[in-house]
Formats: structure tokens, C-alpha cells, sequence
């Protein structure tokens, strides 16, 4: 494809993303089909030869589209949502076109220097004290496991790093029940064992009970065990939980525990001043990560990790063979020793657009929108007598179920909820995932996506109502 051909086809393209971005609500939300669907439409084997750029975009019109569940449509409840903006779709484009690969100052010097400004910038805005030093990551899991290998480096004084894991001790770590399943994944990836991870009790509420975990790490020292991190989540993935971050740093220092704060959603939220409650106390945190690519509209992947001691990360994850060394090291960052993959995507020309392109207003009055979307429906459904709300809703993900009045076991409940989801799903007209919180089956429902409005909230909720009743009807025939 030479320039010209090029330049006709993105115009083509760019038309066509314009479209799909004005009219993405008019798509089923969901994806149709059944499994193998896609698949069975795409040749065994590659083409000899090339085919026409117009050949292939009719494709990915006729065979991919329909196979895509749509992430940016409004009625897109489901998780946490991986939110787009069209600034951030732009800064894409431009960094696909560079194609630059950012490992080093070196190797792209605007690409660090951008990214340093962006962190600190984000730190700024979010309300963390200074002193904490930031890198874009790709996604929280790594954010997270990152944390973890440092924190083991630093409890072992670096010697799991140079020497391995057989004369260390019994490292134990410590989250919630309802702590997202990157921690126990990034436990067995740094070699610590499942069996290390203590999963403690929460409240009523789903956050962490501090007198729980105090006293877990007491069993363990007594059981010759060496406590040496703990997680502190806000917004749990379950139903948004904050765990009482202020009486768990209490609890890390007075033990000496490496203390880290998954706030993967809810650090958008920061950009509120009014929502800084859930921070208090995280001036003894030693990391913290929140992700932008799920409420700060930039498009996935983009974590943005922080922690309060660099040189401990550096010397972590850092290595310096002979042909990745610059006269410039000893004077800038580079990045790839703060993270572990070698190869670095321009990341932070997107959080550039982003900010630059709604302000921080434009950002906090689009969180504080989401937010009130969800205690609006908060406030309907306490007034249906045939649902029920099952957590409380800090932000914007609210847990509720149905439960008619003439069914009393959660059993027959929890079956007629999974059936109401998978019937609503099946409408196209939303998307909604689940959870289980004590047991019982969860409707979780996200008012998050970015060009959510509140016509979009009360049809799903109309919807939900018509569909329930339909299937409490008939509920005396399932089984």
C-alpha cells in the first residue's frame, strides 16, 4: 500500500469510525451467535497473495463486526466498563502511525518526558502527597504484581532476586474475600504459593475488617510465617466495597508490611475532592494504582502505578545488558526498568489528549454524572417492593436482585435472577454481568460508560422491571 492508497482508505475508515462512534447505540449491545460462529467464516489457511484493502474492511464489516460485543455503547452495563473517548481513538491513531517503541529515554525521549509529566499530573489531580513517583503500566494486574515483586524484594533485602525462593522465608500476603483475582494470580506468578495468600473476612459492607487481618498476621508470625504485604482495595469488583484504608495502614506500619492500594476503578472517582475519604491514610501506602482505561474515557490498556519508593522498583525489576546502555542513563527514566515487559507502548499520548481535551472539569462533571445516575437508581430500586438492593453504592456499580414476594428461598431466587440476566442480555437492548456477594446471586448493573445519559438508565431499568415480572410470573415452573 503506498501513501496514496493509504490516504484514501483512512479517509474511509476515519468516516467510518465517526459513524460507528454517532450511531454505536443502534447496534445489538451484546454479541450474537454461538460459539464458533466467527471462526467457521475464516479460511484454514492464509492468502498466497495479497488481497484489496476493500476486500478486506467488507470483511471485518460482514464477519467481525457481528461478533464484537460493543464496549462504548451506553447501554453497556456489564464489569467495569473500558471506556473510550474520541480524543483518545485520535491519540491512537497517532501512535500506531509512529510506531514507536518506548522502552527507553533513548529510544523515544518525548515519549518518557510525556509520560512523567502525565503521572504527575494524574498524582495532582487525584490527591495523592507528594513523594510518590508514577509509571503507566498496561493493566492493573501488572500494577499489582509489580507491587508484589517489590515488596517481596524489599522484605528480603533483594535476595529472592539474586539467590531465588529456597532459602526465604514463609512469605504471607493479605487481601479481602472480595479482592480482585489479580492478587492471588500475581502471588503464584512471583513463586510465593496460593497457600501464602490470606484472604480475610470482610463486614456487612464487603470491605476488609481490620480486626480480622490484625488478627491473621498475629496466627501467622505465631505459626513461624513472616507477614510481609498487605492490599487494601477500593472498589472491590464484586460491588465497589472500600476497604477502611486509614485502620489497615495503621495495621502495616505497626507490622512492617509493604502496603498497596488497588483503587483500579475507583481512583477516577478521586477527581471528586469529596470522594477522598477513601484515602485517608495513604500517606503510608508504598504503592497505588488506579486504571484510566476503565472511567478516565482513555482507551485500553492504561494503569497508572505509583509508588513511593522508585529505587526499590528500579532495583527490582531493572537490568542493564551491555546494548540497552546510553551515555544518558545516569541522567533520565527509563521506564522499562519500572515494569516487566522490555517493550513500552506511548501510552501517555492518549492521557495527554484526554485531559487536555475535556479539562479536569469536563473529567470530574462526567464521574460526578455517573455517579448520580447510579443513586438515582439506587432510589428506584428501593421504591419497587419486588427488588432489592444487596450492597451499598459508593460510585456507580449498583448490586440489586428481584425478588417477588411469593418466592421465599434464595435458591428458587438465585435461579430466576440468572435467568432474568441471561434473558435481558439476550434482548440486545443491554449489557449486564453478575456477581455473588454472601451467596446470594447479584445483578450488577454499571453506570459508568462515557456517553452514558440518564434516558439510558431508565430504559435499562423499565426493562429490567418488564422482563422480571414476565419471568416472576412463571417462576412456580422452574426448576
Amino acid at each position: 500500500m503506498d501513501a496514496a492508497e493509504f490516504r484514501t482508505q483512512a479517509h474511509k475508515l476515519v468516516d467510518w469510525m465517526a459513524d460507528y462512534l454517532q450511531t454505536v447505540e443502534t447496534y445489538p449491545v451484546s454479541a450474537r451467535g454461538e460459539p464458533g460462529d466467527i471462526l467457521n467464516q475464516l479460511p484454514e489457511r492464509a492468502p498466497d497473495g495479497g488481497e484489496e484493502f476493500d476486500t478486506i474492511f467488507e470483511d471485518f464489516k460482514r464477519v467481525v463486526l457481528p461478533g464484537m460485543t460493543h464496549w462504548q455503547h451506553p447501554s453497556f452495563f456489564a464489569y467495569f466498563n473500558a471506556n473510550s473517548s474520541p480524543p483518545s481513538v485520535l491519540a491512537e491513531m497517532l501512535t500506531a502511525t509512529l510506531g514507536a517503541q518506548c522502552m527507553s529515554w533513548a529510544t523515544s525521549p518525548a515519549a518518557t518526558e510525556l509520560e512523567e509529566r502525565m503521572m504527575e499530573w494524574l498524582r495532582h489531580m487525584i490527591g495523592l502527597p507528594p513523594g510518590y513517583s508514577g509509571v503507566i503500566q498496561d493493566t492493573g494486574s501488572t500494577s499489582t504484581l509489580c507491587a508484589i515483586l517489590t515488596a517481596r524484594e524489599v522484605h528480603t533485602r533483594f535476595a529472592v532476586n539474586r539467590e531465588g525462593l529456597q532459602g526465604a522465608d514463609r512469605l504471607t500476603a493479605y487481601c479481602s474475600t472480595e479482592t480482585h483475582s489479580s492478587i492471588e494470580k500475581g502471588i503464584a506468578i512471583a513463586g510465593l504459593g496460593r497457600a501464602n495468600l490470606r484472604k480475610v473476612k470482610v463486614d456487612s459492607s464487603y470491605a476488609m475488617d481490620p480486626d480480622a487481618l490484625q488478627k491473621a498476621i498475629r496466627s501467622d508470625r505465631s505459626a513461624g510465617h513472616t507477614p510481609f504485604l498487605v492490599v487494601a482495595t477500593l472498589g472491590t469488583t464484586g460491588s465497589t466495597a472500600i476497604d477502611p484504608l486509614n485502620e489497615i495502614a495503621d495495621i502495616a506500619v505497626r507490622e512492617g508490611l509493604w502496603l498497596h492500594v488497588d483503587a483500579a476503578l475507583a481512583g477516577s472517582a478521586l477527581l471528586l475532592p469529596e470522594m477522598r475519604w477513601m484515602i485517608r491514610g495513604i500517606e503510608h501506602a508504598d504503592s497505588f494504582f488506579f486504571n484510566p482505561h476503565k472511567w478516565l474515557f482513555t482507551n485500553f490498556d492504561c494503569s497508572a502505578y505509583f509508588v513511593k519508593n522508585a529505587d526499590a522498583l528500579v532495583r527490582t525489576l531493572g537490568i542493564l545488558p551491555e546494548y540497552l546502555k546510553t551515555q544518558e542513563d545516569h541522567r533520565v527514566k527509563n521506564y522499562r526498568n519500572w515494569g516487566i515487559q522490555l517493550g513500552r507502548r506511548f501510552r501517555a499520548l492518549k492521557l495527554w489528549f484526554v485531559i487536555r481535551s475535556y479539562g479536569v472539569r469536563g473529567l470530574q462533571e462526567k464521574v460526578q454524572k455517573h455517579i448520580t445516575f447510579a443513586r438515582n437508581l439506587v432510589r428506584k430500586i428501593d421504591a419497587a417492593p419486588d427488588f432489592e438492593l444487596l450492597a451499598p453504592v459508593p460510585l456507580q456499580t449498583v448490586c440489586f436482585r428481584y425478588r417477588p414476594e411469593h418466592i421465599t428461598t434464595d435458591e428458587t431466587l438465585n435461579r430466576l435472577n440468572a435467568r432474568l440476566l441471561e434473558d435481558l442480555n439476550n434482548t440486545g437492548r443491554l449489557f449486564m454481568s453478575h456477581t455473588v456477594l454472601n451467596g446470594v446471586y447479584t445483578l450488577r448493573m454499571v453506570t459508568g460508560q462515557t456517553q452514558l445519559e440518564q434516558r439510558h438508565v431508565d430504559n435499562a431499568w423499565e426493562l429490567i422491571q418488564e422482563r422480571a415480572r414476565m419471568l416472576g410470573a412463571h417462576a412456580g415452573q422452574m426448576t
